[in-house]
């Protein structure tokens, strides 16, 4: 079992930055992709961006809407990875959650709490 916890979510102006946490613990030995899915009130789902391993080359992999804008970091030492989020706009705002999964692009088999990002006009 893999256990997920963000953290880093608030409220935000418009053209501000945030930056989400995801700490991992129990068994990540076999998680080769992790990721930030985002689900705002009345919308589906939807991924934001995803990382793979260092076996599977670090591809980086983003939702057209928060390419240039948003990055995706991973730190193994510290089994975590980051969403750094710059040029907010409100239509960004949404419960983020953090993932993880076996295998990249697929859909993930764990999941966070989620942490809500709030952009104000």
């Amino acid at each position: 079992q893999v256990q997920l916890v963000e953290s880093g979510g608030g409220l935000v102006q418009a053209g501000g930055s945030l930056r989400l946490s995801c700490a991992a613990s129990g068994n990540i030995f076999s998680i080769n992709a992790m990721g930030w899915y985002r689900q705002a009130p009345g919308k589906q789902r939807e991924l934001v961006a995803t990382i793979g391993t260092a076996t599977t080359g670090g591809r980086t992999d983003y939702a057209d809407s928060v390419k240039g804008r948003f990055t995706i970091l991973r730190d193994n030492a510290k089994k975590a990875w980051y969403l750094q989020m710059d040029s907010l706009k409100p239509e960004d705002s949404a419960v983020y959650y953090c993932t993880a999964g076996f295998q990249l692009g697929a859909e993930p088999d764990y999941w966070g709490q989620g942490t809500q990002v709030t952009v104000s006009p």
